[in-house]
């Protein structure tokens, strides 16, 4: 599927090819939680790396985070102009690029089911709901493997 997205002020747009583009995904951790998650969450969707193309990229901002305190190789790709979270890309899985639901301005398809992850870093504040599937870390199974198993890969 073919998604193209923005930044609120308009000044990066972006479109790529995700074959992975259910937001099915709950985010918790302090990252995603703290950079992308107003709700207290962030959801990342699956694209193709090479597919990423990019009108306005000299607005775009890269964040490292430090984790345990060593700076993480993730980039964290906002907009320098109005601070909108865009895309996140790692170099350890080079042909991925995992672009914030909440910049896709297509019409995302609803999945039929969610996932809560790295709720062992949620907010307090935070409910998530019981009837769907929960974990306290990361879950086994790939976004790439949740879309097969359901049969929604595009």
């Amino acid at each position: 599927m073919l998604l193209e997205g923005s930044c609120h002020c308009g000044a990066v747009h972006f479109r790529v090819d995700s074959p992975h583009p259910y937001p099915y995904q709950r985010c918790y951790c302090s990252i995603c939680r703290k950079t992308a998650g107003g709700g207290g969450y962030a959801i990342n969707l699956g694209a193709r790396a090479e597919t990423l193309e990019v009108v306005g990229a000299e607005h775009t901002r890269v964040y490292h985070a430090v984790i345990d305190g060593e700076e993480s190789p993730g980039e964290r790709h906002f907009c320098g102009r109005c601070a909108s979270a865009l895309w996140v890309f790692d170099p350890s899985w080079p042909e991925l690029v995992h672009p914030f639901a909440s910049a896709i301005d297509s019409e995302l398809p609803v999945p039929p089911e969610r996932v809560h992850l790295l709720l062992d870093s949620k907010a307090t504040w935070v409910e998530a709901r019981d009837n769907d599937r929960c974990f306290a870390g990361y879950p086994e199974e790939s976004l790439a493997e949740w879309h097969r198993r359901l049969g929604l890969e595009r």
